[in-house]
């Protein structure tokens, strides 16, 4: 493959590089076609050449769908401390740590998604419309838990409450009244973390 041996010159890890910067720009992997580009080569079998390259690197990873992603996220960002939410009080900042968000908030990549909120039924949790959270599936969920969850043909996402056999999904608002499912409850997964972002 003449192309690819061209390639050899660039480093697995240039061209990881130039991949996880697309995926941190995107928020998504490049297609291949996208990534002929980003790696500056004319045919999909040296995309390929690299790809596999990567895979048995471990700096690539194939998702339960199959579907190609970073195997973890190198992007952290500096943790200098804590901060009183009550008085403010004065103190050095010292850092202590690198951060990555995504290990930090997501326990089990492979079985979570983002979603988007809409609505006001868990304000009083802290959720509001615009935020994102994070949905674990497979988790068994207890009670107080936040769950997204399916009752009676409709998408909801609220406090999770069984008493025996018997369940009730409530809002963290009391405009909504608590909502008993009456022929199906099919829960699509725990709330784990939620998302705000201040400035867009």
């Amino acid at each position: 493959m003449q192309e690819g041996d061209m390639n050899e010159k660039r480093t697995i890890q240039s061209v990881f590089r130039d991949i996880e910067a697309f995926f941190q720009e995107n928020r998504r992997m490049p297609t291949y076609g996208e990534m002929m580009e980003v790696m500056g080569v004319r045919s999909k079998s040296v995309v390929h050449f690299w790809v596999e390259k990567l895979l048995a690197a471990g700096l690539l990873v194939r998702d339960a769908g199959g579907f190609l992603k970073p195997a973890r996220s190198t992007t952290g960002i500096p943790l200098v401390g804590s901060v009183q939410a009550g008085l403010p009080c004065s103190a050095e900042e010292e850092r202590r740590d690198v951060i990555s968000l995504d290990e930090y908030l997501v326990n089990r990549p492979d079985s979570s998604f983002l979603l988007s909120v809409q609505g006001d039924s868990m304000i009083d949790e802290g959720i509001k419309e615009g935020d994102l959270v994070i949905v674990e599936r497979g988790r068994e969920p207890r009670n107080g838990d936040i769950i997204l969850a399916e009752v009676d043909g409709d998408w909801t996402m609220k406090y999770f409450r069984k008493d025996g056999k018997d369940v009730v999904l409530e809002a963290a608002n009391p405009q909504y009244a608590p909502i008993h499912p009456r022929r199906e409850l099919r829960v699509g997964g725990v709330i784990t973390a939620v998302v705000r972002k201040y400035m867009r």
